[in-house]
């Protein structure tokens, strides 16, 4: 898997939220979106992960920041995920996992201790400049759910409430 680094170019994408809204990194221009991939809707560390989010989004928001979580879920797993957890984050959906691909979110990893293919759990600082081309700031891989929006806040220096 190849991963993004500091000052590399974001990949594009155009992807549909839970409501089947399309979505694209393009829509962010001149602003910051910490751009998230986690693997499934509706399992533990992915629900404590968005839960997190939502829950600090206004103070991300008031720093300058947009936050977007990107799954291979449906529209209609994402928002059944979004209704049953009262999140507010933008949820996208990627079932080819072009997306997860182009940043280096799919790949090898361990999981109870066995070697398996799949997504793994990364979060990007994205500057997108006035023409909605982004720039990667900060490329975290294999982070884990459990204190991640704290310590990614803690590191932007995001006051949380």
């Amino acid at each position: 898997m190849a991963q993004l680094e500091p000052g590399s170019t974001a990949p594009a994408f155009s992807l549909p939220d839970a409501d089947g809204n399309t979505v694209s990194l393009a829509q962010y221009a001149a602003g910051k979106v910490i751009v998230y991939f986690y693997p499934a809707a509706l399992t533990p560390g992915c629900t404590l992960e968005a839960v997190d989010f939502t829950a600090h989004l206004a103070d991300f928001r008031a720093a300058g920041y947009d936050v977007i979580g990107i799954s291979p879920d449906t529209p209609e797993k994402l928002a059944r995920f979004r209704s049953t957890e009262d999140l507010t984050v933008t949820l996208l959906s990627d079932p080819g996992r072009e997306v997860i691909a182009a940043y280096g979110a799919w790949g090898e990893k361990t999981l109870y201790g066995k070697r398996i293919e799949g997504l793994v759990r990364s979060t990007f600082l994205v500057n997108v400049d006035a023409s909605g081309v982004g720039t990667i700031e900060q490329a975290r891989y294999n982070v884990r759910a459990t204190g991640h929006v704290e310590r990614l806040a803690a590191k932007l220096g995001v006051t949380i409430s």
